[in-house]
């Protein structure tokens, strides 16, 4: 992503770091000690193996589920290092907490040419059903789960209802939103729509007097091993291990998986002349990503699949990295470029014919960056065609976040014809990406809107804890913060609602009457403790294609 919330690309020397905010926030903060990524403590040579980095699951299924966990076979055997023998890992699932009533159980061997993660994928499961699972290694066993699979596909749900996150950088705060959605008892499933780990080195974003807690390893992550110590690093964190033990999380990558403005042939972020060949750098990431995340090896490469909720809800969720053009300049007509794509071909093939044959009510999309057109007193070809061609001007306005959809109007035009022509309805995108949370009519023409139609609608989740515009101007919240937004709602009238200001989470309820979002706000990032409180909630009506205020959360 490409933006003011972003540290614009420098040079690499010796004495000067790669990455830096543009601004340097005010916020004080304390340099946390630094951390191995789950090594047992000093003088434990003896010890039996240990699961250090907590238990997952993932992309639930009406007969199945996706276990995953890491084990520590000797102390050494840090994530990265290659060290430690392979090992045998017994995994267990059963109907209730006690395990007295197992359903499944199994054993898979953790290797160290897979840094002793293991997954399990258990079929044979009743649908819409919670489950709790363990994993065992010699005397030692793991921490217990709790997860659940989906509705049966014919089943008629008269709600599903998800957590929804993005963009968490360990160093900019502690993860207080996954511990609240942890504490919920109402969820089949926590939608992870990318950034769940940042690449930069440590002090690199944010800057060094803002970090508040030192990741692992301290340089930016390049290599496999990198790659593998950053994700055990950041599964050290007891929040983010909570929301994994107690909720499947289905997740999608974004750009600082592997590098900041991510593409198929480069990133922002990445310099071949001294950090090698990129689709060296992307491979052993997508390796280390698929190694720790609970995601199906048969989606190995890519992410974008789809996951069903009876005939209530899809989840199509889309992989906006793998295949896209290279992002062009901030005003460039070449936006418009019908040759550029963000999806790829295949891809959107794949979205168009999965929206087209849903029997389900809600279409839903998990899109890792935002498909609402944005723009600042834009001059519009749809008022100016002449003087719009004649500069070069994108069709749609003057294209400000060129990393989102608005950089490839093309791809964005023929999805929401696609979504008028074929009269598809209740389609929802659910978006991260920006640290802003927004809610969002998704119009056809947004020049005209909103006297021309709206096909879809968006809700747009802010981050965990990723800088936001008043954390990186070192501003109190409602300053600079209300000129913006009031600036952008009065160039975009499609957009109903912009929170600037907070970091938190969201919750999606989704009912046959309407698809509602309630967003939270954390009090305070740097804090541990944070609390969590109700900010506002929107909603979807079925048939509308429009969002409207609700007044109160869904629960």
């Amino acid at each position: 992503m490409t933006s003011r919330l972003k540290p614009p690309h420098e040079a690499a020397t010796p004495s000067t770091p790669r990455r830096r905010t543009v601004v340097k926030a005010a916020a004080t903060a304390a340099v946390a000690a630094p951390l191995v990524a789950g090594a047992p403590p000093a003088g434990a040579a003896d010890q039996p193996p240990a699961f250090l980095h907590g238990v997952a699951s993932g992309d639930p299924l009406p007969d199945g589920i996706l276990l995953w966990t890491r084990v520590t076979p000797v102390p050494d055997a840090i994530p990265g290092s290659g060290k430690g023998p392979d090992t045998e890992v017994r995994w267990e699932l059963a109907e209730d907490k006690s395990f007295a009533r197992v359903a499944a159980q199994g054993t898979v061997t953790a290797k160290a040419a897979a840094d002793h993660t293991v997954k399990a994928d258990v079929r044979g499961l009743a649908p819409a059903t919670d489950y709790y699972f363990r994993f065992s290694a010699g005397p030692t066993t793991s921490p217990t789960g709790r997860t659940r699979t989906t509705p049966a596909y014919d089943a008629t749900a008269a709600n599903v209802r998800f957590g929804v996150v993005s963009c968490a950088n360990y160093e900019a705060g502690y993860f207080s939103a996954y511990r609240h959605l942890a504490a919920r008892q109402d969820l089949e499933a926590v939608l992870h729509l990318g950034d769940y780990i940042y690449e930069y080195q440590s002090g690199g974003y944010p800057e060094t007097d803002d970090v508040l807690r030192a990741q692992q390893p301290a340089h930016e992550i390049v290599s496999l091993a990198d790659y593998r110590l950053r994700h055990g690093s950041y599964k050290t964190d007891a929040d983010l291990q909570a929301v994994h033990a107690r909720h499947p999380v289905i997740a999608i990558w974004d750009d600082h998986e592997v590098a900041n403005d991510a593409w198929s042939g480069g990133a922002e972020n990445h310099t071949p002349e001294t950090e090698g060949p990129y689709a060296d750098r992307l491979k052993a990431a997508k390796q280390a990503y698929f190694e720790w995340m609970p995601v199906r090896p048969a989606t190995e490469g890519t992410v974008y699949r789809r996951i069903r909720y009876g005939k209530l809800a899809d989840l199509h969720l889309l992989d906006l990295r793998s295949f896209r053009s290279e992002q062009t300049g901030i005003g460039s007509g070449e936006v418009d470029d019908p040759e550029r794509t963000i999806t790829g071909r295949a891809q959107l093939d794949w979205l168009k014919q999965g929206l087209s044959r849903s029997q389900a009510q809600w279409k839903l999309v998990g899109t890792s960056v935002m498909i609402s057109p944005v723009a600042f007193g834009s001059v519009s070809a749809e008022v100016l065609k002449p003087l719009a061609e004649l500069l070069g001007l994108p069709k749609e306005g003057l294209a400000v976040n060129v990393d989102q959809w608005d950089g490839y109007t093309d791809d964005r035009r023929e999805l929401l014809g696609h979504l008028s022509d074929q009269g598809i309805e209740d389609t929802v995108f659910l978006t991260g990406d920006i640290h802003m949370a927004w809610a969002n009519d998704v119009p056809l023409k947004a020049a005209t809107y909103p006297f021309s139609k709206s096909a879809a609608t968006e809700f747009v989740v802010t981050s965990v804890t990723s800088d936001n515009i008043d954390d990186i101007l070192g501003v109190a919240p409602h300053t600079v913060s209300l000129v913006a937004a009031g600036a952008i709602r009065a160039a975009n009238r499609h957009v109903k609602w912009l929170d600037m200001d907070s970091h938190g989470y969201g919750v999606l309820d989704v009912t046959p009457a309407r698809t509602q979002m309630d967003y939270y706000v954390l009090s305070d990032k740097t804090r541990p403790d944070a609390t969590a409180k109700w900010a506002r909630s929107y909603r979807t009506a079925s048939g509308t294609q429009k969002v409207e205020r609700a007044d109160r959360p869904v629960g």
